[in-house]
């Protein structure tokens, strides 16, 4: 990065001969390079060399004349930034490093030090990083005593959080929580009330957020007389991956090129799939609008992929609602088509990828050259369990592992010390969740039941302190309760979920309900095990996690598994994408019209990660979280497609050790743990009830639309979430 805005003289440059020319750069490559005048957009296919576009464009404009100095580069890594600044010195000379490259955020540090004081801000205001952020948050919460006693408050990460998306999003924070943050609503009005004594605070103290920088820095090129100084200083502005930029920043490039519309913007409007960060599908399209006599250039070659890969991404991009119309063509040779796979459910679907990846290393390929993509972390979880079966070493991208989740290893504890009462570290994990009971009294019980045959015996005769003896108690019933040799797994993890639902919404209060959705697919899982220890051991059989590390950085070769979000600008020679079926890919929260066009465009982003395979795979069976069976849609994104633009497979192979499919189960494993939903407008305030684990009681309150508060004549009163408990009314 630069660090002087106005340097007095510019050095002379030395004279050096062409470097960008028709050899150097294919026809669409060049017509973008050497066009130096007025708004251009580049339209950039995935794999067809826009970073080297832009280092020639860059290269051409201090050919041509242009001052490094007057040159802007705006970039959303300071890496980007610096390797194409080092690529362009290598083409001409060290001048291209008086060219202001670098991030949005690091640009508007720069240019805040010297036009800040218009807005109030010293030139040596304080940039403070989330954990600042985080301690400033904590302490004006105590100071206006918010939240006092109100564990569901949010948390100083949560608040933090919902500051930056409302930045970043351009949204009031109260329709940021109506959008994505309902159990938030009650505390609305504290959290205004925060978030505007918040920024009195920053500026008050002569601080800047992150999110400050972008926010601020529009905010100074709305003053006339900064607007003029600073377009006139950057005579050409460049811009990489504009589809990911925000409201914000598309109103600071428009400021910034105030006086000459000397810009152009590289990025592909097919692969804008960040809109939960606050990017802004609009602005790429609307480009032309913004900057009226656009010159649009389409980059189509693309180096990356055979053409039987990119002649089915094209025909998955080509039915989007708003596009900008581009074919993406390829000059590599050879190249089998994709392949279309309807497995038989989803353990057949682990399968066929392990068998796949077994098959390709055979040939020779390295585990690093394959990854598998999904849309959601979890969706991973059957086939880590797989890879971990076959030895495979993974890595895993976008999302934690299945026993990596904090929720998920307080339920696996639950099921562990079920299996092995002699796990001390499970105990420690659960003793730990008890309200009131912390490390040094969970350490006194457990040397209580240290060597002891039957812990449980020993720990109902433990003296509990006042404070925490009832949820004692009820942990050891619940132990006890599990303990049943009739009881199926999935059975064991309901009764465990009854017991545990309302301890971690009160741990977990501030994103509960993201999580939920891992304990279900927990459920799934759980599910397809014959017993509770053969889902133990299969958890156990990955690899230990501290050489993981390690071997990454020692190039140790491992198949990579990502969500598509983690994947953008990677590539491997094959690419396994799992879960095709409507509800996955594309995501079952997608409602909305512009919802289901970034789905596409996830889809489309994840298929031109591949080289030379390319394999799409969905199950025909999906069972769900209650284990009722459903047959899996095919994603209308393949389902919409012409015939034979990919081989198509179905079935195939005999189940893997540990596993039982459905159909193949006894009856009594499919039918007893189903059961029919029930809303919690069933039950009615003094309704009475009997629940088989804490009895009879009665209900107090109604919480629609999942949950009900029943005072137990035992057990005091317990908020039950229908999916789980079996309440029975009795009168």
């Amino acid at each position: 990065m630069q660090q002087t805005l106005f340097p007095m003289e510019p050095p002379p440059r030395r004279e050096a001969a062409p470097v960008v020319n028709p050899r150097n750069l294919n026809s669409a490559q060049y017509q973008a390079a050497t066009t130096v005048s007025g708004p251009v957009l580049v339209i950039a296919g995935a794999g067809s060399g826009k970073t080297r576009t832009l280092v020639y464009r860059m290269a051409h404009l201090i050919e041509q004349g242009i001052a490094p100095e007057k040159i802007l580069l705006l970039t959303f890594t300071r890496k980007a930034a610096q390797e194409m600044l080092h690529r362009a010195e290598a083409l001409i000379d060290a001048s291209c490093q008086r060219v202001m490259g670098g991030t949005f955020h690091a640009v508007s540090n720069l240019l805040l030090r010297r036009y800040g004081h218009h807005i109030g801000f010293a030139p040596n205001f304080t940039i403070i990083d989330r954990s600042d952020a985080e301690g400033i948050v904590n302490l004006l919460k105590s100071s206006l005593e918010l939240g006092v006693g109100n564990k569901r408050f949010p948390s100083k990460r949560v608040i933090v959080n919902l500051i930056s998306k409302s930045v970043n999003k351009s949204l009031p924070l109260g329709e940021l929580l109506d959008d994505e943050f309902g159990h938030f609503a009650e505390f609305l009005d504290d959290l205004i009330r925060l978030h505007d004594h918040y920024g009195r605070f920053k500026l008050e103290h002569g601080l800047m957020d992150y999110d400050d920088l972008l926010v601020n820095w529009q905010r100074v090129l709305e003053i006339p007389e900064v607007q003029l100084e600073i377009s006139n200083r950057f005579s050409h502005v460049m811009v990489d991956e504009y589809q990911d930029t925000n409201r914000i920043q598309a109103a600071i490039v428009r400021a910034i090129a105030h006086t000459h519309d000397n810009v152009m913007v590289v990025g592909d409007d097919s692969q804008s799939i960040y809109s939960f960060r606050g990017a802004d599908f609009k602005n790429i399209m609307e480009f032309p609008d913004l900057f009226p006599g656009t010159r649009i250039i389409r980059l189509e070659e693309n180096y990356r992929s055979c053409q039987p890969i990119l002649t089915v991404t094209n025909a998955v991009i080509e039915r989007a609602a708003q596009r900008y119309t581009k074919s993406l063509f390829s000059r590599i040779e050879g190249g089998e088509r994709p392949v279309l796979m309807g497995a038989r459910d989803e353990n057949e679907q682990a399968r066929y990828v392990v068998e796949r990846i077994l098959a390709h290393r055979q040939e020779g390929m390295s585990l690093s050259e394959m990854a598998v993509l999904f849309r959601s972390g979890f969706h991973s979880y059957k086939l880590e369990l797989e890879l971990a079966n076959h030895q495979i070493p993974f890595e895993k991208r976008g999302g934690l592992k299945l026993t990596e989740s904090a929720h998920t290893k307080d339920v696996l504890s639950f099921l562990r010390v079920t299996c092995n009462p002699g796990d001390h570290l499970s105990w420690n994990r659960l003793l730990l969740l008890l309200d009131k009971v912390g490390p040094k009294t969970v350490q006194k019980i457990l040397g209580a039941i240290k060597g002891v045959e039957d812990p449980l015996a020993v720990l109902r005769r433990y003296q509990a302190a006042p404070t925490w003896r009832q949820g004692f108690v009820e942990l050891l019933d619940l132990l006890d309760s599990l303990r049943r040799p009739e009881l199926l797994p999935l059975e064991q993890f309901d009764l465990v979920m009854e017991y545990y639902q309302p301890v971690f919404e009160r741990i977990y209060h501030d994103d509960y309900p993201r999580r939920q959705r891992d304990l279900e697919q927990l459920r799934v899982v759980l599910g397809e095990y014959p017993d509770l220890q053969s889902l133990i051991d299969a958890t156990a059989l990955e690899p230990p996690e501290s050489g993981v590390d390690q071997d990454v950085r020692d190039g140790g070769d491992r198949v990579i598994l990502s969500t598509v979000h983690s994947a953008k600008g990677l590539e491997w020679d094959a690419v396994f994408i799992i879960h095709l079926v409507e509800g996955k890919f594309p995501s079952g929260q997608a409602e909305l019209p512009e919802q289901m066009e970034e789905e596409r465009r996830l889809l489309y982003v994840a298929a031109t990660r591949a080289k030379k395979h390319l394999y799409f795979i969905y199950p025909r069976q999906v069972v769900g979280y209650d284990r009722s069976i459903s047959l899996g849609t095919l994603s209308p994104f393949l389902a919409e497609l012409p015939p034979g633009l990919m081989h198509t497979r179905s079935g195939y192979s005999s189940p893997a050790p540990g596993y039982r499919l459905p159909e193949q189960r006894p009856a009594a494993l499919t039918a007893a743990p189903v059961r029919k939903s029930v809303d919690a407008e069933s039950f009615a305030v003094g309704m009475a009830v009997k629940h088989p684990f804490f009895g009879e009681g009665r209900v107090e309150a109604v919480v629609p639309p999942r949950s009900v508060d029943v005072q137990f004549v035992r057990h005091g009163k317990k908020t039950l979430h229908l999916d789980y408990a079996k309440l029975e009314v009795v009168g």
